[in-house]
């Protein structure tokens, strides 16, 4: 037996991991957890089962790392992100601890297929999409590369939404992921926080003098912890994602029940189970606005007070915080954490307001992942105040600390202290969060170096010039086990056949495959991996949709969030210039192409959700027209998430990153579907300049205005309309679209989507078509020379080693933590 050298507690031999081991152990849990007779059990009972006995051998794992950071005082990273989206875990667990033969022989030996039952596990809706993946792959990377770490987020009963697509329109229905319970998660009933809203604030002299403030919340509710392991790449470290519940704390009023008031007795359970029962409600109305900023404290409130407990256990001391203590706001969700971390200081632990400000400071940092000012979030300063009033005062404090240091040691003109003031003057007030995470951070990053600079030029520039140190930049990446070798083992398997294995543990080595992107044999064993894949995804699609696909053709894929910015109205408009082409041209020799689409867009936003309806009735009409004799499919996947994506990225043949120049922060799927061999079609955004830099200018296919003219139109002005009727191609697919060509039933249907773009055109869709369109037939020139395409294929993957997450997480351990 092991022994713990604290108590003398002894531990637990670690388990066994070969094929009888695990079968004998599943059909243990099977029977005396579950309750099933294996002749009885169903394929759910199976996969809760395997679930059970793979964590049992995490278990000993998390324990371990645990007791290792502990005894070595290391720094503990803390990642504050309102979403997690970490998809399936089963397969990523047995993956990581390297037991994917073991777990499949030892299923086998009972009648079970590993792969049926790892299909059955759903999705964690824990996320919208690149932002909470990114902290997904972030958390398994700083496992992998050793950092002691504990993800804090909210666990969602429903989370975002699950997507129907009924008559072409998105509609939203409840993702159920918690039906049936979480085998991988634990409660921790030991660390649960209250968390206050609205009330009032009280001062009181304390002895030395200085006036204490005393918070008193009209409103409680209890943040109890559920655990969950994340395991980084064999099995080395296992770290924590920490969701937190709420909880009411008096769950019934019992004197109204019994009084007949049924529903007002469950009142304060109801509004307690809100906090945690939707990602991102609707904000459109005051009551959803009221929500958001609820569900943003809550987590952050707790956290923060589980971090300080922590800390305080094993130090008893908040000098040293900022030394041992990383806390990474995600965005600006958990930016109210700067206050939060600020009061729990002064008022809970007394310390002064000077000195709480400079140990806040050297924790916190913020990673910025947006360029829209509208995406920067603010808050009514009312409703602040009231729901958080001593967060206001401290807020105020703050800002009167900067503001006058800004003009006196700096020289701030009005101009600048309005830019960099916490709060915004300019209309209604409101708070600034954005502004609040940046001076509240000794580092502020961007996520890619084209971002990284124009936020230092445009939304954060005042805020640059007080502190020009703070930000810096750090190239988001990707998990390779995830998006290579998990939901690309074909792929996986040829790499190791070739190249070795030394790309399972560094993906740089990937470029030891350069050597054969020209080789005629590898090239075809290549093209043989990414058919397979294709083939997977249109028997996918076919039992989905009934919708039948030729894997000859090229896989046109562009799946993320519905955004305007991201363009996918400019795919479409291309789609149904090309339609038009191939019906009056058809002695023209057409690539067979289809163009897939996948994505979710926010219930309130209704140009996102009426460019879903487009890509819909453009399909239903494109699919069933004998003209184009097949050579052109539109196909839009309901239901994006993690698990579709693991399917759709290995079948790529081009992959669709065509934001507005200046406009996506970064992109992770460009790095998925590069990684995967697709040859990627975007713009000069976000980390398409470093990818275009890494794999070569000759292997991706850049088209359109940089950031730089796109800012430079928008200022001085332009005309769409012109545009428009100097390019034929566009002027007619755009008079097909508004006059009812796709929409019969309803010809005024997207009248409002092409108005915008012949009046104002903000996202440059016209202003970009010819260039787009024009790159697409240069695509079409290279997909008919095979041997040119499978290189260039061949030589994106060789070439995207660089763009993993654990390269991003170990500069972000060395430059901004200070940990590992």
């Amino acid at each position: 037996m092991n022994s713990n050298t604290q108590n003398d507690i002894p531990f637990p031999e670690p388990r066994r991991s070969d094929p009888a081991v695990l079968a004998a152990d599943i059909v243990e849990r099977l029977t005396y957890r579950i309750g099933k007779d294996a002749k009885a059990a169903k394929p759910h009972d199976w996969l809760t089962a395997t679930i059970l006995v793979i964590r049992d051998r995490i278990i000993d794992r998390w324990m371990a790392s645990t007791r290792k950071t502990y005894e070595s005082g290391g720094k503990r990273v803390y990642y504050l992100s309102l979403e997690f989206l970490i998809g399936r875990l089963m397969r990523d667990a047995v993956s990581n601890l390297g037991l994917m033969e073991e777990v499949r022989d030892a299923l086998a030996s009972l009648g079970v297929d590993l792969d049926i039952v790892a299909a059955l596990e759903p999705d964690a809706a824990l996320g919208n999409g690149g932002l909470g993946r990114l902290a997904a792959c972030f958390m398994e990377s700083m496992a992998t590369t050793d950092i002691p770490a504990y993800g804090y987020g909210i666990r969602y009963v429903h989370g975002l939404f699950r997507q129907q697509i009924a008559d072409g329109w998105q509609v939203e229905l409840p993702e159920t992921w918690l039906a049936h319970g979480n085998p991988w998660e634990f409660e921790r009933r030991e660390s649960a926080y209250e968390v206050g809203f609205g009330g009032t604030v009280e001062s009181a002299l304390a002895p030395d003098g200085d006036a204490r403030y005393v918070w008193k919340p009209a409103e409680r509710v209890i943040a109890v912890a559920y655990d969950t392991p994340i395991v980084g790449w064999r099995g080395n470290r296992v770290n924590t994602l920490r969701l937190w519940t709420a909880q009411p704390i008096d769950p019934i009023l019992l004197d109204a029940f019994n009084a007949g008031d049924h529903i007002g007795a469950l009142r304060e359970s109801n509004k307690a189970e809100s906090l945690a029962r939707v990602l991102y409600p609707a904000d459109a109305t005051p009551a959803g606005q009221e929500l958001r900023l609820r569900q943003e404290f809550f987590f952050s409130s707790a956290s923060l007070q589980d971090i300080l407990r922590r800390h305080m256990q094993q130090y008893n001391t908040l000098e040293n915080l900022p030394d041992k203590v990383a806390i990474q706001l995600n965005d600006t969700h958990p930016a109210v954490s700067v206050a939060e971390l600020m009061r729990l200081l002064c008022d809970v632990h007394g310390l002064d307001f000077n000195d709480a400000w400079e140990l806040t400071r050297r924790t916190i940092s913020y990673t910025n992942h947006t360029l829209l000012p509208e995406a920067l979030e603010t808050w009514p300063v009312p409703l602040f105040e009231r729901l958080l009033p001593r967060h206001m005062q401290i807020i105020y404090g703050i800002n009167a600390k900067i503001l006058l240091s800004a003009r006196k040691e700096k020289g701030f003109n009005d101009a600048q202290i309005r830019a960099i003031s916490l709060i915004d003057e300019s209309g209604d007030r409101r708070l600034r969060m954005g502004n609040l995470a940046f001076i509240g951070s000794h580092s502020i990053n961007g996520v890619s170096a084209l971002h990284t600079e124009l936020m230092k030029e445009t939304v954060f520039a005042d805020l640059h010039k007080l502190y020009p140190d703070r930000i810096n930049n750090k190239t988001n990446g990707i998990t390779p086990r995830r998006w290579l070798m998990q939901c690309n083992p074909g792929l996986t398997r040829l790499l190791r056949d070739t190249i070795g294995d030394d790309f399972l543990d560094n993906t740089e080595a990937l470029q030891a495959l350069d050597a054969y992107a020209d080789d005629s044999e590898f090239q075809k064993q290549f093209a043989a991996v990414k058919r397979a894949n294709k083939v997977r995804l249109a028997q996918v699609i076919q039992s989905r949709l009934g919708l039948k696909l030729d894997p000859s053709a090229m896989f046109d894929i562009q799946i993320k969030r519905i955004h305007e910015y991201k363009r996918q109205l400019l795919n479409i408009v291309e789609a149904v210039a090309l339609y038009d082409q191939m019906r009056s041209h058809p002695e023209m020799d057409w690539v067979p192409r289809i163009k897939i689409f996948a994505g979710k867009a926010a219930p309130s936003y209704h140009n996102a959700k009426l460019i879903i309806k487009l890509a819909n009735d453009v399909a239903r009409v494109v699919n069933s027209d004998p003209a184009v004799r097949g050579l052109l499919k539109v196909v839009f996947v309901p239901n994006y998430n993690v698990s579709l994506a693991e399917i759709l990225v290995p079948a790529a043949d081009l992959s669709e990153q065509i934001s507005t120049a200046g406009m996506e922060a970064s992109g992770t799927g460009n790095m998925k579907f590069g990684l995967n061999g697709a040859i990627t079609i975007g713009t000069l955004d976000g980390a398409n300049v470093e990818m275009r830099d890494w794999v070569g200018e000759e292997n991706i296919k850049i088209f359109g205005m940089t950031a730089d003219e796109v800012t430079k139109v928008r200022a001085e002005g332009h005309n769409p309309r012109a545009i428009i009727e100097n390019s034929r191609e566009l002027a007619q697919a755009l008079h097909a679209i508004a006059s009812g060509v796709f929409s019969p039933d309803d010809p005024g249907r997207f009248t409002s989507l092409v108005d915008g773009l012949y009046q104002h055109d903000w996202f440059m869709v016209a202003a970009d078509f010819d260039a787009y369109a024009a790159a697409q037939r240069e695509v079409d020139a290279i997909w008919t020379d095979e041997k040119s395409w499978h290189a260039k294929a061949i030589r994106n993957t060789a070439r995207m080693g660089w763009f993993s997450s654990d390269r991003t997480i170990r500069q972000y351990a060395k430059e901004i933590w200070r940990a590992g």
